[in-house]
């Protein structure tokens, strides 16, 4: 697939959003992983697509993933929410599974927010923390800007030094301090799934200084990060990974553990939000 025809489609889709939702330029950019669509819901304002509506746009399998995109304000700031992902284990291609993160930023986005569902790896963590990603181990075995490359999307070799950006953690921090909530930090770990980890591979993935395992996000922070947006990463650990805890592992579980903490998520994530839009 060509770089050209791939931005031709992003443009189609930006025109479709932006026929919906007429003058609207959202300023920041959520998606919101298994179980975390709740926060879209805060949205004043709000214009809602189903992702089917929206040309070339993937559509989720997975339980969880509510599959629209919700266009609102957060007081005076415009946002744009995506109510669930796509990912690699449901047979799409990496090209397709970062296309709707890339539509985010050919909206115009100026801070991406990538939250998810995760296992924890590190032994300090419980189930219902929160983690802040401070940097990711891309071991899914595909990476997103494979192929052709157009340089008015982004560079053929992009930095990925601060593909979390600094200036918007040290926010999250100070937002998690103020409101009380426990902050984890940590190394994100994305595989492709769909199979949960063995406790031995858990135990490769502590040792190479993994903190947390999911099967998205990666190739999303790496889009946004090829097309010059900050990003900001969280991660709800919804189970303790193989070889933890006794409990077999399964996704009714992740789902529980995130509508346990959907009101804290919710409130840190609005609040996060406030304070780094006067930044971009």
């Amino acid at each position: 697939m060509s770089s050209q025809n791939l931005v031709a489609r992003l443009d189609a889709c930006a025109a479709v959003i932006e026929k919906r939702a007429p003058g609207f330029r959202p300023k920041l950019g959520i998606i919101l992983g298994s179980g975390l669509g709740a926060f879209a819901d805060s949205l004043e304002k709000p214009v809602s697509i189903d992702y089917r509506e929206l040309p070339d746009f993937p559509t989720s399998s997975v339980h969880g993933h509510a599959g629209r995109l919700v266009l609102g304000y957060r007081g005076a700031v415009p946002v744009v929410a995506m109510q669930g992902r796509v990912h690699f284990y449901e047979g799409y291609s990496p090209e397709q599974v970062s296309f709707p993160a890339r539509v985010l930023c050919r909206l115009g986005v100026k801070h991406l927010t990538v939250t998810n569902a995760a296992g924890g790896i590190n032994l300090g963590f419980q189930v219902g923390d929160l983690m802040a990603i401070t940097d990711h181990l891309n071991l899914s075995g595909y990476n997103p800007l494979v192929g052709p490359n157009d340089d008015t999307l982004g560079p053929r070799f992009p930095d990925m030094s601060n593909a979390y950006d600094p200036a918007a953690l040290e926010v999250l921090r100070a937002v998690a301090r103020a409101e009380g909530v426990n902050l984890r930090e940590g190394v994100y770990v994305s595989l492709s799934g769909p199979s949960y980890e063995t406790p031995a591979e858990i135990r490769m993935l502590r040792t190479l200084g993994g903190d947390a395992v999911g099967m998205s996000t990666v190739p999303e922070v790496i889009v946004a990060s090829h097309m010059n947006v900050k990003v900001t990463g969280i991660s709800c650990i919804t189970n303790l990974a193989a070889g933890i805890s006794k409990q077999k592992l399964s996704h009714a579980e992740v789902s529980e553990t995130a509508n346990l903490v959907k009101g804290t998520f919710t409130k840190l994530l609005g609040r996060f939000l406030d304070q780094v839009a006067a930044q971009v």
